[in-house]
């Protein structure tokens, strides 16, 4: 069965965007019934001497984190979800930056998803 995918507008914070988004839900039995995710992770400042990375969570469990490259935009394809359930019904995704130990990092806004 083929799964349905849609998009994810663009993602930002100051420093980071995620571009070209989309997701899918795949059903169960096909994929561990994960929530798929595919874009761009660019760095958007690329003076700033600070990493990008992407923030993915679904129900259950806390965020998954992925990093970026300083100066650099990275593709992503990648699948999240619960090992304990026949698929993923809630996910959350968002953008941020690392401002390293001393400073807060900053997160675009929490996209929430449902299958």
């Amino acid at each position: 069965m083929a799964v349905s995918w849609h998009n994810i507008p663009t993602l930002s914070t100051g420093g980071a965007a995620f571009e070209d988004g989309q997701y899918a839900f795949w059903p169960s039995g096909q994929n561990h019934g994960a929530f798929e995710w595919d874009g761009d992770l660019r760095d958007t400042d690329p003076d700033d001497g600070h990493n990008v990375y992407m923030q993915v969570r679904v129900e259950g469990y806390d965020w998954s984190r992925y990093n970026g490259k300083q100066k650099k935009t990275v593709h992503f394809d990648q699948l999240n979800w619960d090992g304990a359930a026949l698929h993923t019904d809630d996910a959350y995704i968002r953008v941020c930056r690392d401002k390293g130990s001393l400073n807060p990092d900053n997160c675009s806004p929490t996209k929430h998803y449902h299958r």
